[in-house]
């Protein structure tokens, strides 16, 4: 998923491009982590062997997805960040966790 790898990218160059101070180091690399976790998930689960094998990373991948908005909105409401960069990843991993749910919740489907 394309848009998974760009979320990780663009969340690593915002990192890379704001100055964090050491105590905020726990935020950013939880932040870092999470990010880059969705879409490392979604390419594990399209390169499983069964329908339950992708289900379960699909799913890795979405709650990493809702917990990268936790953190996005914790750096955006106690940092001092540029609010409409943080506004643009939160809207993008928002999207990418409705995609991630509405597949889960199509392949829950087909497997009853």
């Amino acid at each position: 998923m394309l848009r998974c790898y760009e979320l990780s990218k663009n969340v690593v160059l915002f990192i890379n491009g704001t100055k964090f101070q050491w105590a905020h180091h726990a935020l950013v690399d939880q932040l870092l982590r999470s990010a880059t976790s969705i879409g490392a998930n979604v390419i594990e689960a399209k390169s499983g062997n069964s329908r339950k094998n992708l289900l379960s990373y699909f799913s890795i991948a979405l709650r990493s997805a809702n917990e990268t908005k936790y953190w996005l909105c914790l750096i955006r409401d106690t940092l001092d960040v540029d609010k409409e960069k943080v506004a643009k990843l939160l809207r993008e991993a928002n999207e990418i966790s409705k995609i991630l749910a509405r597949s889960i919740m199509t392949l829950k489907q087909i497997e009853q």
